[in-house]
């Protein structure tokens, strides 16, 4: 069985976890919209133009309906919906070590473990969280600067179609680069919760290893998952643009919906393919002290 279909086997075992995490972020989302959308209920209820919103896109009436005096001003609303995407994000760093645990057993894990390792591994994970910010940030920004400087300076030749080609190789390589830190991170969790690792330099060397030794083979599997995901967006959008009436609120809630539930699920589908390339690696070298797992040895049966 190949690393894609092995962590979608994880993945749907598990799948209750993508539930979940979809609710808590349904949940969040909304109190985040409701005071833009109390707001513009008290305006557009009472107002003749509302109708050029239902019924399509007035970039017009938009315009005005931002700058109106009784909606008051963009920051006002969007500050709590910043803050409340940033608690949202947190809550789901506290709750993801037990997501880890529970993909790397063959067995339905009990709440009293899942909250433990959650507690657990909560200060590991907020403190990869930030390297993975900084180590990221430093990365990507140097690529987009090494993009910039080398499409400016095509600009500078005869060469038309040089600085697009640029362009478009830089967008690719930075993709790459970001894949290759996110498999890399999410390895270095899964040595965090699954070897009960307190020093998360050690987690982010064996990281490190294991994606230097596997690039190809993980890198393969990350970027399948992601175009998988950019189709799932790409077909919803269509949908959505083909069946649903402008003025079908419901429907625009099911499609729109339905395709981000999706893409969470390929985000789960990557870290599943992650446990059960870690777990593979466990199993071929018998790196681990048994005494040290917080899984039950058995979780290697899912590599036979």
């Amino acid at each position: 069985m190949n690393l894609l279909m092995m962590g979608a086997h994880i993945a749907s075992r598990n799948k209750r976890y993508v539930v979940w995490f979809y609710l808590l972020n349904l949940v969040f989302a909304w109190w985040g919209a409701s005071a833009f959308s109390l707001a513009a209920h008290n305006i557009l209820d009472h107002s003749l133009y509302a109708g050029r919103i239902l019924h399509g896109m007035d970039v017009t009436v938009v315009t005005e309906l931002f700058v109106n005096p009784r909606l008051g001003t963009p920051a006002a609303h969007g500050a709590p919906s910043t803050r409340l995407a940033v608690a949202c994000l947190a809550v789901s760093f506290v709750f993801m070590p037990g997501v880890w645990l529970a993909y790397s057993s063959d067995h339905r894990i009990s709440r009293e473990e899942f909250f433990r390792s959650c507690g657990h591994n909560v200060w590991r994970f907020l403190r990869l969280v930030c390297l993975f910010i900084i180590i990221g940030g430093i990365v990507t920004g140097v690529l987009f600067g090494v993009q910039s400087s080398l499409v400016n300076a095509a600009d500078r030749t005869s060469n038309e179609r040089l600085p697009f080609l640029l362009m478009v190789a830089g967008m690719a390589t930075i993709f790459l680069g970001a894949t290759a830190i996110r498999a890399w991170f999410d390895l270095a969790q899964a040595d965090v919760v699954l070897q009960d690792q307190p020093a998360i330099r050690k987690s982010l060397a064996a990281g490190f290893r294991a994606f230097r030794q596997n690039w190809a083979v993980l890198l393969r599997n990350y970027v399948v998952i992601v175009l998988a995901a950019g189709a799932i967006l790409v077909s919803g959008i269509l949908l959505w643009h083909a069946i649903v009436p402008p003025a079908s609120a419901a429907g625009a809630f099911l499609i729109s919906q339905l395709t981000l539930f999706l893409l969470l699920a390929m985000r789960f589908w990557q870290r599943a393919t992650a446990v059960a390339f870690y777990l593979g690696q466990l199993s071929q070298t018998d790196a681990a002290e048994p005494a040290r797992m917080p899984f039950p040895a058995s979780a290697l049966s899912i590599q036979q």
